[in-house]
């Protein structure tokens, strides 16, 4: 016996719930405002409601993920469908047990978007390159006509606006995690406070951060989620970019045990994300900081696929052979078994930055955009570019990687 949740109007709700009682079925008649509360869907195995947007949107539908809920919406016209469509979820016309039943037999689980793929850009302090290389391939990505999002998560020290010469007072972010709270943030909302950046062939969506570091408390973790979950439902492609920090005890020095984490916002998008791209800066400090900080990321995401990337690759750092010399430390400490390399362009990224412009537009035949379009090229296949850079024994080697390769020098 299944605990269904009815919300249709009374004429048709009264029906609907004798049949559904009548096979031995639990029904619980829920009104309006009543689905929009927390503990509305507690002990409920699924929620029958009208696909109207003042009922059914993006925050009702990660609610119910959240809460293990299958979604029937009843479309009781076409514009009823078209919305249930832009939402992923399929809608049932009869209002029947029978339809009700059969549909709700047929979902696997909770409703997510099957074409949604969220990748989050992490690195350790010392400026690695996790902003210019979330740009850029969320950029060339967009370039190819996808629905693509990038989203500015760094709660130390947000930098996409910046880099991109968008308006730093824009709502971004903070408004959405602010109408999350509300459970107002759907797709109307969404194309207000998002901006729209032209990619050449193509438009990238991005939701800029917090414009001063100080605003950290308005990205809480459970308002990170239900943004993301919303923006991978209209979008193909999500991109995160997040700062260095991802420790979990910031409570030791927080006189509110339940008190906002500066890291929150960081660590729901790396939990959350799909994929994670972790950047290595390809010098000796620069490595030996990623194998220390990677052995945290795989404890936070342990069954998370990680691509890593060693950005701006020179001899004059490593010496000979640097590529060579990176790889076999990397894939020594922290087992990665596919790492890809950037190597050093600082007149392209310099004139991405003076531009305001990911690099594959302001410098599209340079050497750095041809790295960064084969990386992007990887990102296709869902699970094929993911390297799994376990932590084994790597706490115990980090203190020796950075003489490991001055000596091999």
């Amino acid at each position: 016996m299944s605990t269904i949740a009815v919300c249709l109007p009374p004429s048709v709700a009264r029906p609907l719930c004798e049949e559904l009682e009548a096979v031995g079925e639990r029904v619980v008649v829920l009104g309006p405002l009543q689905i929009g509360l927390a503990d509305a869907l507690a002990g409920v195995d699924a929620l029958v409601l009208l696909a109207d947007p003042r009922q059914l949107d993006a925050a009702l539908l990660v609610r119910c993920d959240a809460a293990r809920v299958r979604v029937v919406p009843v479309a009781m016209d076409d514009a009823g469908a078209h919305l249930a469509a832009r939402l992923g979820v399929v809608p049932v016309r009869e209002i029947t047990a029978r339809a009700v039943l059969a549909s709700i037999t047929t979902l696997p689980g909770p409703l997510t978007s099957p074409h949604s793929d969220v990748i989050a850009v992490w690195g350790p302090h010392g400026a690695p390159g996790r902003s210019t290389l979330a740009i850029a391939l969320a950029a060339e990505r967009a370039r190819s006509g996808r629905e693509v999002a990038l989203i500015d998560a760094d709660s130390h020290a947000p930098a996409v606006a910046a880099m991109l010469g968008l308006a730093e007072e824009a709502p971004g972010l903070a408004a959405a995690c602010r109408q999350a709270a509300r459970r107002s943030f759907d797709e109307a909302e969404y194309a207000r406070i998002r901006e729209l950046l032209p990619t050449g062939t193509g438009t990238l969506a991005v939701l800029p951060g917090i414009n001063r570091p100080a605003r950290w408390p308005e990205l809480p973790a459970d308002r990170m989620r239900s943004v993301i979950d919303a923006v991978a439902r209209w979008s193909e492609q999500v991109f995160i970019d997040t700062s260095a920090l991802i420790e979990q005890d910031e409570q030791i020095v927080s006189d509110l045990d339940d008190g906002p984490r500066r890291n929150a916002a960081t660590i729901a998008a790396l939990q959350r994300a799909d994929r994670i791209i972790a950047v290595c800066a390809a010098d000796p400090i620069g490595v030996a900081r990623f194998v220390r900080a990677v052995t945290e990321l795989r404890e936070l995401a342990p069954a998370t696929p990680v691509m890593v990337v060693v950005n701006r690759v020179r001899s004059r750092a490593i010496g000979l052979d640097a590529r060579g010399q990176l790889r076999r430390t990397l894939e020594r400490y922290t087992e990665a078994t596919e790492i890809h390399f950037i190597p050093d362009d600082g007149s392209a990224a310099d004139r991405a930055i003076l531009h305001g412009q990911p690099v594959s537009i302001a410098a599209p035949r340079s050497a750095l955009t041809a790295a960064v379009r084969r990386i992007a090229g990887l990102l296709d296949l869902p699970g094929a570019a993911a390297s799994a850079a376990r932590p084994r024994e790597a706490r115990r080697r980090a203190t020796r990687t950075r003489g490991s390769i001055r000596r091999s020098q």
